[in-house]
């Protein structure tokens, strides 16, 4: 089924919720690579609940991306799954995230963008996550989703968000992360089972000589070199977390993050040490003032 503009832009989806325990918390951290020094107590609050003290488990605010996985707005949209890839990902918190709780979710598509027949579309989707109860405003996420096999079906070709400008000068320091060959597996415990990241038949029907990496978790990935490296495991600094994905990346491989300072705004970008290939682009975190 071919995308139909008016159709797509019309799809929302109000009021799913969603609870959570400290139990995701420490999984999603596990998927997108802390707990691998146990013996680092910093990176351990990130997955061990702590005894007898509430407050010792931290968040990775990119877990904001799995608090309220699937369904939503994008069903129902026409378009080839097997041949979706994510393009970009914006995240802002109102608030940290807390270890656990019950949330409420309001999404709704707000742009389609045709790059021609054969070049693939844009949907671009906004996601508005506050706490039960409260009301309080927790997280919004803006995604964009490059559906490579849906091009041509006659939306405008304009229009799209533009990506944060990285800085034009040296980085100011690089830092190196890795992606285990079986991080996939962990990962996808999270919400994302899509059999492309770790089937090899999938992997190669969709044009892939192996499974690739959720981009998700490279996005966690590029997190949590940010915390450890950056902010000295103080991930409640920040506020905003923006990403355009690149290139696919593929277990075992090596992230070289390359981190421009200014203010409280760190620019990023990833290149995968092995190929050489620029995976995250135009990486923005933003840091409370």
């Amino acid at each position: 089924m071919a995308i139909n503009y008016e159709h797509i832009m019309s799809l929302k989806s109000e009021g799913t919720e969603n609870s959570y325990t400290d139990k995701e918390t420490m999984l999603y951290a596990l998927g997108i690579g802390f707990g691998r020094d146990p013996f680092n107590e910093d990176e351990l609050r990130f997955v061990y609940e702590g005894v007898n003290d509430p407050k010792y488990l931290k968040t990775v605010p990119t877990m904001a991306t799995v608090l309220q996985w699937g369904g939503g707005a994008m069903q129902g949209s026409g378009i080839n799954y097997l041949m979706v890839v994510h393009g970009e990902q914006r995240v802002t918190l109102h608030r940290p995230l807390p270890t656990s709780g019950t949330i409420i979710s309001d999404e709704r598509i707000i742009g389609a963008f045709d790059k021609g027949a054969g070049k693939g579309a844009v949907i671009v989707s906004e996601k508005k996550i506050r706490l039960k109860g409260t009301n309080e405003p927790l997280v919004t996420l803006v995604s964009s989703t490059f559906a490579r096999g849906d091009g041509g079906f006659g939306g405008p070709s304009a229009g799209a968000p533009e990506p944060h400008p990285i800085p034009e000068r040296k980085p100011d320091e690089t830092f190196e992360a890795s992606i285990l060959k079986d991080q996939a597996f962990v990962y996808a415990l999270s919400g994302d089972r899509n059999p492309l990241h770790r089937d090899p038949k999938i992997a190669k029907a969709a044009g892939f000589p192996a499974p690739i990496i959720h981009g998700l978790c490279t996005y966690g990935t590029t997190c949590r070199a940010i915390i450890t490296n950056v902010l000295n495991y103080d991930a409640a600094k920040i506020t905003g977390y923006d990403v355009r994905f690149s290139s696919p990346v593929f277990p075992g491989e090596t992230v070289l993050l390359d981190v421009w300072k200014d203010g409280n705004v760190i620019s990023f970008r990833a290149r995968l040490k092995e190929r050489d290939v620029v995976a995250i682009n135009n990486g923005k975190c933003t840091l409370a003032a």
